[in-house]
């Protein structure tokens, strides 16, 4: 059986900067091995789902902008990074730039968090299209969705992470 230690040392960072997920998905019960993408996921989905709106809200807010500050700066995870960069959110025109800049202020004023998507498989102009749809949405919505993308990020992540069940 995989210890806590090591349990949240592995999955801490799957939903972005909140170690306390892969924390309470494991005092949640036994960690059963072999762990796949899919038993993990369900585990620490559970534990998200379970925590509380405020806390929910701060794993939102962990979140980077896209192609925002950090990105520029190199102050991503390196996951965040990656996922971005496999959108092509790392090589953007000036004028790109300047319009995810305006989104993204628009955005966080609007819901007090960022723009989350999962964009793996995604292009920029698949993002600039979700996000100026989703920025329509009312403040209930547009969180029941940002959660629904962190959780698809995690098994994005997980997925590259585990194997696949036998």
């Amino acid at each position: 059986m995989v210890s806590r230690e090591d349990f949240v040392s592995r999955f801490g960072g799957v939903f972005e900067h909140s170690p306390f997920i892969a924390e309470r998905a494991y005092d949640a019960g036994p960690v059963t091995e072999p762990l796949t993408a899919a038993g993990v996921h369900a585990t620490l989905t559970a534990a998200f789902r379970a925590a509380s709106p405020q806390e929910r809200l701060d794993v939102l807010r962990a979140h980077p902008d896209l192609a925002g500050r950090l990105a520029i700066s190199g102050e991503l995870t390196e996951d965040s990074r990656k996922e971005q960069a496999g959108a092509g959110l790392d090589r953007l025109s000036p004028a790109e730039y300047a319009r995810f800049t305006e989104l993204n202020s628009i955005y966080v004023e609007k819901f007090g968090f960022p723009f989350i998507i999962a964009v793996k498989g995604l292009g920029k102009d698949d993002i600039l299209s979700a996000f100026e749809t989703r920025i329509g949405n009312d403040r209930h919505e547009e969180f029941v969705t940002a959660t629904a993308q962190v959780e698809r990020i995690a098994l994005l992540r997980l997925t590259s992470m585990l194997p696949e069940a036998e």
